[in-house]
């Protein structure tokens, strides 16, 4: 632990892994997107694995889910955006997904939040765009948090990029953030070691780590 200036500046994984100090960031594990992944069932595993973790290590837990919107009310970038997903070329061919009451915008019934769990719902890749989680971490006196989920390319490295300019330090678990395109998730991989700021690390290097920290007062 560096000391400087009045601060107490963490900096090793082990200093971070402290629930008054550290939150887990559960990111769209949603039953319409598991089961878009060859490896859903594993990456599922794992988040399930990390998510016990820290709730055994009494850790606060915030879940993310992606909703879609009625195409009326999408909007010019939302529809844009369905048109790339689905690969079409006109707005009228595609479908609405991910709608507040669908079973796909549903998180998967493994990692079922708890009742002291929260739960933010966000139209924008980042989880901090849109949603109360900056305000919600904050207030909790959150200086990081451990982030798994679904998928690193395309939401998770926004969101971890996002955090470090908002003053948190993420820490990855890169075997339980799914991914789709391999050569875009490496990408993400790269890019986040070369920007700094955040940790990467593993399911079998945090879980233990989160456990520990059960003795913390």
């Amino acid at each position: 632990m560096e000391r400087a200036f009045g601060l107490e500046i963490p900096t090793t994984l082990e200093e971070f892994c402290d629930p008054r100090r550290t939150a887990l960031l559960v990111y769209d594990m949603q039953a319409g997107i598991v089961p878009q992944l060859p490896n859903g069932a594993e990456i599922t595993a794992r988040v399930a694995r990390v998510l016990a973790a820290a709730r055994e290590g009494g850790y606060r837990v915030f879940f993310t889910r992606h909703m879609g919107l009625p195409h009326a009310v999408a909007g010019v970038t939302q529809l844009r955006t369905a048109m790339a997903w689905q690969h079409v070329d006109h707005v009228a061919k595609t479908k609405a997904h991910f709608l507040r009451d669908s079973a796909e915008f549903q998180l998967v019934p493994e990692l079922a939040p708890s009742p002291d769990e929260a739960v933010f719902d966000k139209l924008a890749m980042s989880a901090f765009v849109g949603t109360p989680l900056d305000v919600a971490l904050r207030d909790c006196g959150i200086l990081a948090f451990v982030i798994v989920g679904i998928a690193l390319e395309v939401g998770i490295e926004p969101t971890i990029r996002h955090a470090t300019d908002l003053g948190y330090v993420p820490i990855a678990v890169m075997d339980a953030c799914g991914w789709r395109d391999p050569d875009a998730a490496r990408r993400a991989r790269e890019q986040l070691a070369f920007a700094g700021g955040s940790f990467q690390t593993t399911t079998d290097v945090i879980v233990p780590l989160l456990r520990k920290s059960a003795s913390i007062g």
